[in-house]
């Protein structure tokens, strides 16, 4: 299982990440759509090949075609979203919210599944990505849908651990490439 695998490749200064990585894949209660779809997007938003490498078998195996697309649109759409909102928040001059964003954003509203899994998918990849404004738009869209809280919750511990595992082992792999 390729589970098995990242946590085997981790270094034993981060057991607490192996452990946190089978309790928030190994042990989640989400259901598998909304699992998968948050591991993949994830994945792919912490931009670390050795965790997409690993997770993107296991995705597509628990994932429809359609949730398997929806997903890497999730990652996609908020790898741009997500740069150009925070930088909007981030500037001192508010003038910049009053602008027409005239970014095409189609698949939010046509995401292929159903909508509150791909807001859920889209909340964890901004975590991520650190967009406080599109963290608190997603998170509203979810509420507002019925999600409770402990499932908005379990997307951004998965996206908490997949970032800490694509970091250390990318940081490892540096250092022994320069060893």
């Amino acid at each position: 299982m390729a589970l098995d695998e990242l946590k085997s490749a981790l270094p034993d200064y981060a057991k607490d990440l192996k452990l946190n990585l089978g309790s928030v894949i190994g042990n989640s209660e989400l259901p598998q759509q909304q699992l998968w779809g948050t591991v993949l997007a994830c994945a792919i938003a912490s931009r670390s090949a050795r965790v997409l490498t690993e997770l993107e078998p296991e995705a597509k195996a628990n994932l429809s075609p359609e949730a398997y697309t929806a997903a890497k649109s999730a990652a996609a759409i908020m790898a741009m979203n997500n740069v150009y909102y925070r930088t909007r928040h981030l500037l001192s001059d508010p003038e910049y919210g009053n602008l027409r964003a005239g970014l095409r954003m189609n698949v939010i509203g046509n995401p292929g599944v159903d909508k509150t899994d791909f807001e859920l998918w889209s909340l964890a990849v901004s975590a991520i990505n650190g967009c406080g404004m599109c963290l608190d738009s997603h998170e509203q869209v979810l509420r507002k849908a019925g999600v409770d809280r402990e499932t908005i919750q379990e997307a951004f511990k998965i996206a908490a651990v997949l970032q800490a595992v694509g970091a250390t082992l990318d940081a490892e792999g540096v250092l022994a490439a320069n060893a």
